[in-house]
């Protein structure tokens, strides 16, 4: 999803290689295959694309975003991984890339699609699937993907899934997912006579928390929101979900956001920018931004994915204990996303299995590979971040278990966001060029007092069906 790839780049670009490409082999065990393109050996190969891959096949496949160097403990666990992996399938080369271009930056990944020089595994975003096929990048994985090849399949979210399938195809395999909710700094909460562990619910309990901690003073603001960078209108996006509305209609082709939903977002907001003199002073904030804001002590509440503590930890040097979630105030929907692998289209069949045996050792199988917490924990890396969950039944209980088991924060924190999950709903299409016209709306909401919420709504909604209309 795209607005993860704004939160990504942000927060690599820290650590982001300079080199464009590196391209490192890393399977201890494995050999190279018997043809000049890694395709696979006939020796050991399954024609049924439904059987699971065959020990005795030789093949290599290139996978993306493998870490960079610069994070020492992630390469460490994929290396880790690769060798784990190869005891299972010792005739497969895995070939890691270290990419950071193309797992974070939006012009390089498109350029990348239409020179199809993708890896033979890629990494993308749920809302990338469009692109992906408006390009014939990824092989239909539909005949490849079951219960032998992903043993797990049933437990995975059906809404996880449906983000990969386009015609009733599956594209992709995830790796992680997200909904939004409500973020609290549990240290004015308290500060403010509010509760930490029960978050406001409704949009009218979020204004009237935002006014007591406002009230501390000290340059102190309630509640921060975006109106930049493209991230104003994702929020806008996010709030109108979560009273039931929407921002594109169900054809695809029509504005849906300029009606009594969306006028309630606009007019909540300017109620707490200046009636209530509840959200600071200082706007036309983007990402990154808002964590800063919190993670000092500056900030009450706003809207964020579970994943902005673990990088206000890491980061901004935070403490988890100063955080909390709750679901997102309104609770009819909230807005999901998430990121997932594809396999490039036009590969051999030996090579499409691999991956999935890849993917799914690697991402999908509980208590190993992403999910194998007590080593996250013994390497320094944060455990207990409610997501990525995209588990149902039986492996969601296990994982939580394990979560909470070697949990690195204090998991009681964001037990009311867990406990009370919200329905996801997908990011509307070309979610980018409309989060761009509504951060007009919503700058226009937090810097002018006589702004005029029913103009604005109007002319956002003619734009954005002009940008509907243009394939």
């Amino acid at each position: 999803m795209r607005s993860a790839r704004f939160r990504r780049s942000r927060r690599a670009s820290a650590v982001a290689l300079a080199s464009a490409l590196t391209l490192t082999a890393l399977a201890a065990c494995g050999t190279s295959s018997s043809d000049d393109n890694g395709g696979g050996s006939p020796a050991g190969g399954n024609s049924d694309p439904a059987a699971p891959l065959d020990p005795k096949t030789k093949v290599s496949i290139t996978i993306d975003c493998m870490p960079p160097a610069a994070k020492a403990a992630e390469l460490k666990e994929w290396k880790e991984d690769v060798t784990a992996f190869n005891k299972l399938y010792p005739n497969v080369t895995i070939e890691g890339r270290s990419t950071p271009g193309q797992c974070l930056e939006p012009p390089r990944f498109t350029a990348m699609l239409k020179a199809k020089s993708q890896p033979d595994v890629f990494y993308t975003y749920f809302t990338d699937l469009p692109q992906v096929l408006d390009n014939a990048g990824a092989a239909d994985i539909t005949a490849y993907v079951n219960d032998r090849t992903v043993p797990l399949l049933k437990d995975i979210d059906p809404g996880v899934l449906g983000s990969l399938k386009s015609d009733g195809k599956l594209y992709g395999l995830p790796t992680s997912n997200y909904t939004m909710g409500l973020l609290v700094n549990r240290k004015l909460f308290k500060q403010a006579g509010l509760d930490p562990d029960a978050p406001p619910r409704t949009w009218e309990e979020v204004r009237a928390a935002a006014k007591k901690i406002a009230g501390l003073g000290k340059g102190i603001a309630g509640y921060g929101e975006y109106s930049a960078g493209n991230t104003g209108g994702w929020h806008f996006t996010a709030a109108a979900y979560s009273l039931g509305g929407d921002v594109v209609d169900g054809t695809g082709k029509k504005a849906a956001f300029n009606d009594t939903v969306g006028h309630q977002v606009l007019a909540n907001l300017h109620a707490m920018r200046w009636q209530d003199d509840s959200m600071g002073k200082t706007q036309l904030l983007k990402w990154g931004d808002l964590q800063k804001q919190i993670a000092t002590d500056k900030l009450g509440m706003f809207l964020a994915a579970p994943d902005d503590i673990a990088y206000m930890v890491q980061q901004l040097g935070a403490q988890y204990e100063n955080f909390g979630m709750g679901p997102i105030p309104g609770g009819r929907n909230t807005l999901a996303g998430g990121n997932n692998y594809m396999i490039k289209n036009g590969i051999s069949p030996d090579k499409i299995k691999a991956a999935i045996a890849w993917l799914n050792f690697k991402n999908l199988s509980v208590g190993k590979g992403q999910f194998q917490w007590s080593r996250t924990k013994a390497d320094g890396l944060p455990v207990g971040v409610p997501q990525p969950n995209f588990w149902l039944g039986a492996s969601k209980q296990q994982d939580d278990a394990a979560r909470t088991q070697n949990a690195t924060m204090p998991v009681a924190n964001f037990k009311t966001f867990m406990d009370n999950p919200v329905p996801g709903k997908a990011e509307p299409p070309k979610a980018q060029e409309i989060y761009k016209v509504l951060d007009n709306v919503m700058s226009a909401v937090l810097t002018n007092e006589h702004a005029d919420l029913d103009k604005l709504l109007s002319t956002a909604e003619a734009q954005v069906d002009q940008v509907l209309a243009t394939r």
